[in-house]
């Protein structure tokens, strides 16, 4: 046992804080308390980037198997997102044929090009359209759907039962309302995979679904359907989140908007875009022994909660980490993870949006302009983007 202190306990900070702007917090816990117990989330907050990409190079001493997260209560299993060492890679690699680069290039890019093309066409023009509502999601849940192999699910369906289980794997609050609405969308999810099943034993394809289904040695059904409801959950979100970030960082500076296009920069707002405001705030892992960070003790059985969001934004690494600058001279930011848990879709999320929606929507709508920059909102704790973003198309 360590003869360090505790991290300083905070009793002031809450969660609804967190949600609607947690970026003046994580600066000054950044300067004045890195490691800091905050009571509202039981967790000890992580908001250097140094302090966040060592927790998850080092799994062995973090374990992703935390049992006081309420993921594991929102999708009634053990999801991949909470293993470590071979298991976690059992259930990993049992997905990857889906997110081969081959395949990301060959089948699912110009599947996004066409689902974009015809989601750009139902748009209307010269008047206040949601890119939210209207665009960003419905196009990150059709994509999502061909690649897992869940096409017989509506959009409306996926768009529902991505923000069900996000509501309920960031219910640290614990409160019953979230996880009634996970249980109904489980056993929804569980009763479309149970249809669709035949269909891809009959005919096997390079879906995520399909190539689980189809392996010589498969994973238990119970887990191939967790792992599908896992990419669900974070799989619309995180490119939905990207797309509406990087559209209010470049329409809020037109210059920057003027070079990117002039360039076809897309990837590089991309890039800057995830930094910026991470889809994905926040994470946690269960110490397993006795540790020390910046002088603060970390007992055994204590769960620290990474802030990527905050690392992304850190002083060390970043000249005015606060403001959206695509021209930056080096971005090394954890929007998508570090570590065994690299974000397995960052592939497609980068194509889907940097590579595809991005220049088509300003190809096809060259004017486009916010219709009130200042009314747009933001929220989110362990996930965040704008709740909405009207824009007029022209």
């Amino acid at each position: 046992m360590t003869d360090a202190p505790l991290a300083p306990l905070d009793t002031s900070i809450s969660i609804q804080q967190l949600d609607e702007d947690p970026y003046p917090i994580y600066r000054r816990l950044r300067a004045e308390s890195p490691v800091l117990r905050v009571q509202s989330v039981g967790r000890t907050l992580l908001t250097r980037a140094e302090d966040t990409k060592y927790v998850k190079d080092n799994p062995g001493l973090f374990s992703s198997d935390d049992p006081n997260t309420p993921m594991q209560r929102a999708f009634l299993a053990q999801t991949l997102m909470r293993k470590d060492g071979d298991a976690h890679k059992c259930e990993r690699d049992a997905m990857a044929p889906a997110f081969n680069p081959r395949v990301i290039q060959t089948e699912w890019v110009p599947k996004y090009r066409e689902i974009a093309e015809a989601y750009l066409d139902r748009l209307p023009r010269n008047e206040p359209v949601d890119l939210f509502s209207l665009l960003a999601a419905p196009y990150a849940a059709r994509g999502l759907a061909v690649l897992l192999g869940t096409e017989e699910a509506s959009d409306a369906e996926m768009i529902r039962w991505s923000q069900v289980l996000i509501d309920g794997a960031g219910n640290f609050g614990w409160r019953p309302e979230p996880f009634e609405k996970t249980d109904i969308a489980n056993a929804e999810m569980d009763a479309l995979f149970d249809r669709i099943s035949a269909r891809h034993r009959a005919e096997p394809n390079n879906s995520a679904l399909s190539v689980m289904l189809n392996a010589d040695r498969p994973i238990p059904k119970s887990q191939i359907y967790a792992n599908i409801k896992i990419a669900i959950g974070g799989g619309i979100n995180e490119p939905r989140d990207a797309l509406c970030t990087i559209l209010y960082g470049l329409l809020t500076n037109p210059d920057q908007l003027e070079q990117v296009r002039a360039n076809a920069d897309w990837s590089k707002a991309f890039e800057e875009g995830v930094r910026w405001v991470a889809p994905i705030q926040a994470s946690s892992r269960l110490v397993t022994e006795d540790t020390e960070i910046r002088g603060c003790r970390i007992p055994k059985g204590d769960t620290v909660m990474t802030i990527q969001a905050s690392a992304n934004r850190d002083e060390d690494l970043y000249d005015n980490g606060e403001a959206f600058v695509v021209y930056r001279d080096k971005n090394p930011h954890q929007a998508f993870g570090n570590g065994p848990h690299f974000c397995q879709g960052t592939h497609v999320a980068r194509r889907a949006v940097g590579v595809v929606m991005l220049p088509l929507l300003f190809e096809r709508f060259p004017d486009i302009r916010l219709v009130a920059p200042e009314k747009v909102l933001w929220r989110g704790f362990g996930f965040r983007g704008p709740t909405s973003l009207p824009v007029i198309l022209s």
